[in-house]
């Protein structure tokens, strides 16, 4: 049997499952099973249930199946359709029981709906700016387009100060091994592997330490170079093209950036053509507490 709670205020509905569901855990309805071949076809206003004249249709188990967690879809549909009719009926016979709407009710219907239909809203506006042509032309900026990017393979010796970084530099000139010397001059936790930090992609250190270190040929030493963790020597050791993300491993992502800054943009137009009227200047912050309000 199912039991769940729900709130209006709330983003999704919860659902939870009292012991192992299976197709004989289902709650019983009050005809026997149809045979498939003499079902009807649904609309979303077919009626499914009548509970003292309120209505539950098809429309309001499919709404609610939606909104439940990822878990509940991979029960039988028998069971699930069942189980969520079960439950509105329970709801219905609970919601006769309260003759009026309370303050804390009416709000809160207000603010679900206002939070549904704004829904809505973005997932329209979301929606349409996700197109495939604006997804490629995305990645295409981003990755493939200009100057092909390089990846680098990098060592470094880091120090407090410019004093010692310049001492560095004139020991490794004068034939000190740049491991070894890492390993006993360098603060950074590269030293235990005589500073060499691997290959390093576009963005992935500090703008200075990268501008210095594509600033090389392989096997050269940079000047001192100072970012916010110190001083530091940079030797490279070799230079390869940067190859982009395929595109299907960044798509969830450039589709998300794409429907966020849609509803940005959207967001901001609504907001310049429309009159708004604040008028909390004279109000006590200190409100927002008093549940008290909605008794």
């Amino acid at each position: 049997m199912f039991f769940a709670r729900t709130t209006l205020a709330a983003a999704g509905i919860a659902l939870s499952l009292t012991g192992a569901v299976s197709a004989q855990d289902a709650p019983k309805t009050d005809a026997p099973a149809a045979d498939a071949s003499a079902r009807i076809v649904a609309t979303p206003n077919t009626v499914v249930a009548d509970v003292n004249g309120d209505q539950i249709t098809v429309g309001h188990i499919v709404s609610l199946a939606a909104r439940l967690p990822e878990q509940y879809q991979t029960l039988a549909d028998d069971v699930l359709f069942n189980g969520i009719l079960e439950q509105l009926i329970q709801q219905s016979l609970l919601a006769q029981r309260v003759d009026s709407d309370t303050n804390a009710m009416k709000f809160a219907i207000e603010n679900e709906r206002r939070a549904l239909l704004a829904t809505e809203a973005v997932n329209r506006i979301g929606g349409a700016a996700v197109t495939e042509e604006a997804v490629q032309k995305a990645y295409a900026d981003r990755y493939t387009s200009g100057e092909t990017a390089q990846d680098f393979f990098a060592s470094h010796i880091l120090v407090a100060t410019e004093e010692e970084a310049k001492a560095v530099v004139a020991e490794l000139e004068g034939g000190a091994d740049f491991a070894e010397l890492a390993k006993t001059k360098s603060i950074g936790p590269s030293n235990v592997q005589g500073g060499e930090l691997g290959w390093i992609e576009p963005g992935q250190t500090v703008a200075p330490f990268e501008a210095a270190a594509l600033a090389l040929k392989p096997g050269e030493l940079s000047p001192p170079t100072e970012t916010q963790f110190g001083w530091h020597v940079i030797k490279l050791k070799e230079l390869r093209d940067h190859q982009p993300p395929k595109l299907e491993d960044v798509r969830a992502e450039i589709e998300g950036e794409l429907s966020d800054l849609a509803i940005e943009e959207a967001i901001g137009i609504l907001d310049e053509g429309a009159e708004i009227k604040r008028m909390n200047e004279n109000i006590d912050p200190s409100v927002v507490r008093k549940t008290t309000l909605l008794d």
